[in-house]
């Protein structure tokens, strides 16, 4: 007999922003996966935990990862998981504040490759004030020069071309960031005006925080990935 875990989030504000980063990861791959890792608060007292959902989003050939975490009310048993993302979403209960753990499925390569959980080193703290408008320029400029080329042109690997010289650019507020981690980050809701932003650096990882989620990027990129196309929210 299968015993459905279930997992209770601290209140249903953590529910609501659950679902809302599974929405916008769905708007981008309908078949999409998460991987969940739960486990016991530092210092938690009660049994409390933290719940750490993982999302690929296709902005290129290695992608980029978005890192919602969530605080547990109770937890009795570590959780790391892959399951549907639209299952789960199916799944979380906004009126009380919890969901069951979907059965698991075969997971897609990056979700056996995540960041460290530690050893991450500070390495910034650039302003939302100054990320913004430059991400926004991007966007404009994305938009024009792919707007400029003729119709009968305008094919697939054009496009990526076009997004793979803006996108890997650095962020002039944060060199080591490519642009491309400043626009995951616009993508999936966490970069806003005004939000307090860090950079850590772990090994070949680097990740760009806000109040709302992270996102996760290898330094080592594949040659010639593009960001593709992808909806701006």
């Amino acid at each position: 007999m299968t015993t459905t875990t279930r997992l209770r989030l601290v209140d249903t504000g953590e529910a609501a922003d659950l679902a809302a980063f599974l929405v916008r990861l769905l708007r981008f791959d309908r078949a999409a996966a998460v991987r969940l890792q739960a486990v016991a608060a530092v210092g938690g007292a009660g049994g409390e935990g933290v719940l750490a959902v993982f999302g690929r989003l296709p902005l290129g050939g290695s992608g980029v990862l978005a890192i919602r975490t969530a605080r547990l009310a109770e937890l009795d048993t570590p959780v790391d998981v892959t399951v549907s993302a639209g299952l789960l979403l199916d799944l979380v209960d906004e009126t009380d504040g919890s969901f069951a753990v979907p059965a698991p499925v075969t997971g897609p390569a990056w979700a056996g490759l995540l960041p460290p959980r530690t050893g991450w080193q500070p390495a910034g703290e650039p302003s939302a004030h100054l990320v913004y408008p430059e991400l926004m320029a991007a966007v404009r400029e994305f938009k024009e020069r792919s707007e400029q080329v003729p119709a009968h042109h305008r094919t697939r690997q054009v496009l990526d071309q076009l997004a793979d010289e803006i996108w890997t650019r650095p962020l002039g507020a944060a060199p080591e960031l490519p642009l491309r981690a400043a626009h995951a980050a616009y993508v999936i809701g966490f970069l806003k005006p005004g939000a307090p932003l860090t950079v850590h650096r772990a090994g070949s990882w680097l990740r760009l925080s806000a109040p709302a989620g992270s996102v996760a990027v290898r330094r080592a990129a594949a040659p010639g990935a593009g960001l593709g196309l992808s909806p701006l929210i």
